[in-house]
């Protein structure tokens, strides 16, 4: 239970606002807020849903097909666009209805979504020789999957962090 509730009240939006700068040069300090057990039980769930989220169900985005295109799941380097409501995949998919939410989850700095458009891309080194490539041939539906599922997820957190109770700062 203290495990969870120290996770819920890190994923607080007034602990992150009030104490941003702190925790960027220290350990964070964690209160007690009134409601212990309320957090501890956001938490476990915060906690189930960020370890196992391979195994939340996909968010069901738009899927535009460009007909001209043969069917290719293959990421190269996939973009958002200007209006971060859509997801440019690759030259022949779009997924179209990501949710504000989608962008609202953070690591760190930067949304989940954001990170996974980041992380599942083709690198190369600089003589192009040796590749990383996240592509999955026996799988390859893997990464649209996956970002429909953190798109679940960060709509979920959201709610999840929207309904905490007062932390009772001060």
């Amino acid at each position: 239970d203290i495990f969870h509730y120290v996770y819920a009240v890190l994923h607080h939006p007034e602990y992150r606002a009030r104490y941003a700068e702190n925790l960027k040069r220290e350990l964070p300090r964690i209160p007690f807020a009134p409601d212990f057990h309320a957090f501890a039980k956001a938490g476990a769930k915060l906690a189930e849903l960020h370890v196992h989220y391979e195994r939340q169900k996909e968010w069901k985005l738009q899927r535009i097909e460009d007909k001209d295109t043969p069917l290719d799941w293959r990421v190269e380097a996939m973009k958002l666009t200007r209006e971060r409501d859509a997801l440019i995949y690759n030259e022949h998919f779009t997924f179209a209805g990501l949710p504000p939410e989608a962008h609202e989850y953070r690591l760190g700095n930067r949304s989940a979504l954001d990170w996974v458009i980041d992380q599942y891309r083709v690198t190369r080194d600089a003589e192009g020789r040796i590749a990383s490539d996240p592509n999955r041939d026996a799988d390859e539906p893997f990464i649209a999957r996956l970002l429909a599922q953190v798109v679940t997820v960060s709509v979920e957190t959201m709610k999840l962090v929207r309904a905490l109770p007062p932390l009772g700062l001060p």
